[in-house]
């Protein structure tokens, strides 16, 4: 009898030490990304600071800084929509910064109807200081359509092309507040990083008592048909 139950018994054990192990794990996750969350929250809080001399995707990703400089007047336009105004784009434009550096600035939303510069009811000055988000926006994968020069039309903020198009540095500076006039409209940069992890952790330890208790079951209902454990 003792060797019927000892299958079970241990894939019970092995099952929800498994289970288990990975609802650790999640929680380790869950602590790591809190972490992440929190430090870019910190990084979009502070007070803007002058832009490193070599921006770096994993340690300045959100850093709010500030330029002094020149904007010039070339236009790409990012297909996009807001609500409530509806299809528009963003318009990412060349930024010269005193010292000569050259990065792209998203200046905002335009609708439709204002995707021409001559249609906005407020041209931008030459030279203004600026502030914003240094931004990396990862929008371009293997399904983004190619931009359509002739039209001006762009689907996503791809950095690298954007940068050889106008050239400029693959830098990107999402700006906070308008230059000038209600267009471009500026909308605060929001991470898009999920943190599903307290949600995981709680399903394998779910799942880990749910095994246990179908091991249980399973143990009993043998010890059952031998006479060990008594009928319910």
């Amino acid at each position: 009898m003792a060797r019927r139950i000892v299958v079970p018994t241990i894939l019970g054990i092995v099952a929800c030490a498994i289970l288990g192990g990975l609802g650790l794990w999640q929680v380790q996750r869950l602590h790591w990304k809190q972490a992440l969350l929190d430090d870019i929250a910190a990084r979009m809080a502070a007070e803007p600071t002058a832009l490193p001399a070599r921006p770096d995707e994993t340690r300045d990703r959100f850093l709010q800084v500030r330029m002094d400089g020149r904007l010039l007047p070339e236009e790409l336009h990012v297909l996009t929509t807001r609500r409530p105004h509806g299809p528009g784009f963003k318009v990412v434009s060349p930024f010269e910064l005193a010292d000569g550096r050259r990065i792209l600035i998203d200046r905002g939303y335009v609708p439709e109807r204002l995707k021409e510069p001559s249609s906005r009811p407020f041209a931008s000055p030459a030279r203004v200081a600026i502030s914003g988000t240094l931004f990396w926006p990862g929008e371009t994968d293997g399904f983004t359509p190619e931009p359509n020069p002739v039209r001006n039309i762009w689907f996503s903020r791809d950095i690298d092309a954007m940068a050889r198009t106008l050239g400029t540095r693959p830098v990107l500076v999402s700006l906070s507040v308008p230059l000038t006039g209600p267009w471009p409209k500026p909308f605060p940069v929001a991470h898009n990083i999920p943190n599903n992890h307290r949600a995981y952790a709680v399903t394998w330890f779910a799942l880990a008592v749910v095994w246990a208790g179908m091991t249980a079951v399973w143990v009993r209902s043998i010890l059952r048909r031998k006479g060990v454990a008594p009928k319910d």
